[in-house]
């Protein structure tokens, strides 16, 4: 199995108290995973660390091969957040360049404009997403995410605040992607997105209570204490 995500022993403590773990997870090249659990499950603080936002307090994360962290992971990883973070003097046009530069895309611009199409942010593109109403900025988070290639996508609650042309346009994107062979972690309270998955993953009070095919699980109980 060519494993996309490589977790060993992952735990993570805030003082005396355990946020996390310790959690063992391998997600292989292609997959497409739900995550799911209550708040304050350890959903989140999983996916910040895999992302390299967050560091661990005991194990070790590997994405496509590369230490979590390092360049040649974030290299592979795109990350899309439940709380949208934007410069305050770039336009959402400024960002989708950035981004797109940043990681040496080519042919940026038509991809970044048919993103914009699809959420409906065309006539938004040269104004200051910092200014937009939440679902606005979690459209423009989502065009950010997509503007450039990644392997792995880790999503937190990505749905939260999207109109229903936002929340079709998201699930069109996340078709595409796994399309193309691209990984996919998404962790949400949708449960209509765990009908598209191929294994659900549960966590409760940090540890993994599930890890299986959708269709063998409760999810509605899943998410609930």
């Amino acid at each position: 199995m060519n494993e996309a995500l490589h977790a060993v022993g992952v735990t993570k403590n805030y003082g005396d108290a355990p946020a996390l773990g310790p959690v063992d997870l391998d997600v292989a090249s292609g997959e497409r995973v739900v995550l799911v659990g209550h708040n304050g499950s350890g959903k989140t603080t999983l996916l910040r660390i895999a992302a390299g936002l967050l560091d661990a307090t005991a194990g070790a994360i590997e994405v496509a091969g590369h230490q979590v962290g390092s360049l040649s992971a974030r290299a592979f990883t795109s990350y899309l957040g439940d709380q949208p973070v934007f410069y305050d003097d770039l336009t959402v046009w400024e960002h989708l360049e950035y981004v797109a530069r940043l990681h040496h895309t080519e042919g940026w611009e038509d991809h970044a404009a048919e993103l914009l199409a699809m959420l409906g942010l065309t006539d938004r593109a040269d104004d200051l997403p910092t200014t937009f109403s939440r679902g606005l900025r979690q459209k423009a988070a989502v065009a950010l995410a997509f503007v450039r290639p990644f392997e792995v996508l880790l999503v937190d609650e990505p749905f939260v605040g999207l109109d229903q042309p936002g929340r079709r346009a998201l699930l069109e994107l996340f078709a595409r992607a796994h399309g193309d062979g691209a990984t996919l972690v998404v962790a949400t309270h949708e449960l209509s997105t765990v009908e598209a998955a191929e294994r659900l993953v549960a966590l409760r009070d940090g540890l993994v209570i599930f890890d299986g095919p959708p269709g063998d699980a409760d999810a509605d109980a899943l998410v609930m204490r």
